[in-house]
């Protein structure tokens, strides 16, 4: 009974994990090459390929608890978490700056 929760649980985990990493993949595709640039973060190909292969290796993760993955909890997945939180914590905010134009001061609009 508690092997069937623990399951559930790491499942539902996996699934976050999947739909942290597609968020960030998705937010890096629309992005403009020229916000990686400006902000001296590394450049968008190579943001592309680390969160293309954790939203692959998050998505493994989470069907392989179907038998047809990589299986439950592995290093790839936990990669996968730690790249896209990377990704969503430094680069997303930095680069989301880049072209919004207006009166910026350090703590919103005025």
């Amino acid at each position: 009974m508690i092997s069937v929760g623990l399951d559930l649980i790491f499942w539902v985990l996996s699934i976050i994990a999947f739909g942290m990493s597609a968020w960030a993949l998705f937010h890096a595709t629309r992005t403009p090459v020229r916000a990686f640039a400006v902000t001296g973060k590394q450049s968008k190909r190579f943001w592309l390929i680390v969160l293309g292969l954790a939203a692959l290796f998050s998505f493994a993760s989470a069907v392989g608890y179907f038998g047809i993955g990589l299986g439950q909890l592995n290093i790839f997945a936990i990669a996968s978490v730690v790249a896209s939180g990377i990704y969503l914590a430094d680069v997303k905010p930095a680069v989301s700056e880049i072209g919004k134009g207006g009166n910026q001061g350090p703590y919103g609009p005025w």
